[in-house]
């Protein structure tokens, strides 16, 4: 094997691993002796083992807030909701519609941010004794976000208020239309915002731009969940809990953290807040879509943010991609065993289908991505790509190019696109720019994803002015591969006790990672494919020690050659540390995410 390029910076002196990445300590650096430091005083004032207290450190957590990072509460972290604005208007609207036995009528986007929203609003309203007219649009027919047919059949069907969950910001033609023809509508929603604002009763978003920006990390479910708690306050306030039983708000926050981590906002403040509660919810088993979704998906544990994000929130997400639009969040607003047991089932059918065709366009989005050259940016596209993968594509070849990525289905001359973007590029507003300038249709999103529309025709021309403005945020700088890594261990090291004390800084996402260790100089001594393309794995260390591990989809990407011909020379394997489910007790595996030859 060739050993990694010499880079005496780089952690372990790799400068160069298997995947093409350079591994970094965080906490490094200039400030290694400081994050030491603050280490060891977290570790002595909290009483965590010292690798817990280097582990927060390392994160930037300030010894004061230390105590609310360790135990994320509403309590702590919960704004007062009047702080957003057009929240009393929203909330006084929703209260006379309470107060009059109206119907409240929803229009959510078809992602699990938007499916999480719009149960949210639909169990709330069902406590209440309100009647909720729902609709999804599909992706393929209608496209991202309101549009007038929809909206005027909600109105036709009786919705006397119109809430558009986790879209709306930039309908402002579609919605403005709407309103001059009495239609009630609230846009709730958190992508950004243009100086424009939709012409609507009110606009909740903490992405507006005379918001002072403290909660624009919030998911759209957030902003919903706070909308309901400001609503709740309103009807307390008139007395109406009095006749009334009020409706159980906590019991959300399972669907709050489900669109919390799906939508891979950063798991800090209130955010972290509302996973670390919402998980203890969920583990109580009572929302029967919930508990249908994880039958069929085999999830038969207490739930972390990874089942989350990758076991339900995909199967959900499937609803929208390829099939119903509204089966998810048909789902998780039911009550009724009959009901979600079918819906369940369905998602996770379509989840199957999903991921064939996405296997598909992958393949060939990388190959046309690895024949563009170099460029601060990947742009592909093709004729007849599914509308509905794009985004997981892209999110696949950012991950691959360690680039934002955009990826393009063209039908009949027009492309639907989806963007991901990676930390320190804000693709969101890339896009807005793009639209601004006449390139695109329509488009919007946030700092790490955006959706589109575009002629085909223009889409050299996006290419162009996204890698123009990207280059323009990075100051010159180049996006380099980096894998940032929190020690090393050999794999006796590699304890239960280790990850259990590793855990206590969870939830676990975007913002505050899962520490990944590095199991210095092991020797593979057993190496095989178990199912269609993972990698499992025995290693030995110098102490004796043993450890398995496992790298999923290992096959066909370059970690899979290094271990499978590692020929018991030692390597460096990089990776998450987990208590192994099938094993059971106190066994531990490491989850590989890279490797390299140790010199």
């Amino acid at each position: 094997m060739t050993p990694p390029d010499s880079d005496s910076s780089a952690f372990l002196g790799v400068g160069h691993s298997a995947s093409g990445k350079r591994w970094v300590l965080r906490g490094g650096g200039a400030d290694a002796r400081e994050v030491e430091r603050q280490g060891l005083a977290i570790s002595e004032r909290f009483g965590v083992p010292e690798i817990v207290g280097r582990l927060i450190s390392a994160r930037g957590v300030d010894l004061d807030a230390v105590e609310r990072f360790l135990d994320p509460t509403l309590k702590a972290e919960l704004p007062d909701p009047s702080l957003f604005k057009d929240m009393d208007t929203a909330a006084g609207i929703l209260a006379d519609l309470v107060a009059d036995g109206g119907t409240v009528g929803v229009f959510s986007d078809y992602d699990v941010d938007g499916g999480t929203s719009a149960a949210q609003v639909l169990r709330f309203m069902d406590q209440l004794g309100i009647k909720t007219l729902l609709h999804v649009p599909d992706r393929i027919d209608e496209g991202y976000g309101p549009n007038l047919p929809a909206i005027r059949d909600l109105s036709a069907r009786g919705a006397d208020v119109i809430l558009c969950l986790d879209c709306g910001i930039l309908a402002i033609e579609t919605l403005g239309e709407a309103a001059r023809e009495g239609i009630t509508l609230i846009v709730v929603d958190h992508h950004i915002a243009e100086v424009e604002l939709p012409p609507v009763a009110a606009v909740v978003n903490p992405n507006r731009l005379d918001q002072d920006g403290a909660f624009g990390h919030l998911a759209a479910c957030g902003v919903t969940f706070l909308t309901l708690v400001a609503l709740n306050r309103t009807l307390r306030e008139r007395g109406w809990f009095k006749e009334h039983a009020a409706p159980d708000l906590l019991g959300l926050l399972d669907l709050v953290a489900l669109g919390t981590v799906c939508d891979v906002v950063p798991l800090r403040g209130l955010n972290r807040a509302f996973v670390s509660q919402g998980l203890k919810v969920m583990a109580q088993r009572r929302n029967p879509g919930l508990v249908a979704l994880s039958g069929v998906a085999g999830l038969d544990r207490k739930p972390d943010p990874y089942h989350l994000g990758y076991v339900l929130g995909p199967r959900i997400n499937a609803g929208g991609r390829v099939g119903r639009a509204d089966l998810g969040a048909r789902l998780l607003s039911s009550n009724d065993p009959g009901e979600v047991g079918p819906i369940a089932e369905e998602l996770d059918r379509l989840n199957l289908e999903r991921r064939a065709i996405e296997a598909e366009i992958l393949e060939r989005a990388i190959e046309q991505a690895e024949g563009q050259g170099p460029s601060p940016v990947v742009v592909v596209s093709g004729e007849g790509w599914h509308p509905g993968v794009v985004g997981i594509v892209a999110s696949r070849l950012k991950d691959r190019f360690n680039r934002p990525a955009c990826v393009i289905g063209i039908t009949k001359g027009i492309g639907t696109g989806s963007g991901r973007s990676v930390a320190g590029v804000g693709l969101g507003s890339a896009v807005i720019a793009a639209h601004q300038a006449g390139i695109l249709i329509k488009g919007g999103g946030h700092a790490m994803a955006a959706g589109f529309s575009i002629e085909a025709s223009k889409i050299d021309a996006l290419r162009d002015f996204l890698a123009e403005r990207i280059l323009t945020d990075l100051a010159g700088a180049d996006l380099v591969p980096e894998l940032s890594v929190d020690g090393a261990l050999s794999p006796a090291g590699a304890t239960a006790a280790l990850v259990n004390a590793v855990s206590r800084i969870g939830p676990f996402g975007t913002g505050n990672s899962e520490p990944r260790f590095v199991i210095s100089n092991a020797k593979i001594v057993r190496a095989d494919v178990v199912g269609q393309s993972h990698i499992r794995c025995i290693l030995t260390g110098g102490d004796g020690g043993k450890l398995k591990a496992i790298a999923f989809r290992a096959t066909d990407g370059p970690i899979g050659p290094v271990l499978l011909k590692a020929g018991g020379l030692p390597v460096h394997l990089a990776g998450h540390l987990r208590l192994d489910d099938f094993a059971g007790g106190d066994a531990v595996q490491l989850v590989v995410d890279d490797v390299v030859a140790a010199t």
